[in-house]
């Protein structure tokens, strides 16, 4: 095994109403649920926002329009007993289906060959400790 690399990823913040579009996690070492923004990583070659428009793509079928370069994020953790380290290019964006603003409902996410859930949290909820939203670095945009 080679040595542990730094993951380039671009995530894209989507509020509405009060609310962000997250993906469900759950660390079972922890024994915890955690959130993340969608998308992923960026390819070699590859602008972080046609990665963060690919990603959102391939996992819920939805295109982004309103694409504003946030920050970079450092992002280094421990996820399943093994830890990680990214490198967060952050975008603010909008769906441009309106359908993806629907609060109560689940959307199927497919990742690689996993089918989870993007669903929409309660920013209140995050600033509270209600719900763990994933790096916590991210929380300032929010």
């Amino acid at each position: 095994m080679g040595k542990p690399r730094i993951r380039p990823i671009a995530l894209g913040l989507i509020k509405h109403q009060g609310h962000v579009f997250v993906s469900k996690g759950y660390d079972t070492i922890k024994d915890q649920a955690f959130y993340r923004f969608l998308g992923g990583g960026i390819d070699f070659g590859e602008t972080s926002i046609d990665a963060l428009k690919r990603e959102f793509q391939e996992e819920i079928q939805a295109e982004l329009t309103n694409i504003e370069y946030l920050t970079c994020l450092d992002n280094i953790f421990i996820c399943g007993g093994k830890p990680g380290h990214e490198l967060i290019q952050l975008f603010r964006c909008d769906f441009v289906e309106s359908c993806f603003y629907r609060l109560d409902h689940a959307y199927p996410l497919i990742e690689g060959k996993e089918t989870k859930e993007a669903i929409w949290i309660s920013i209140d909820q995050v600033r509270s400790g209600q719900l763990n939203l994933v790096p916590q670095n991210c929380h300032p945009y929010i």
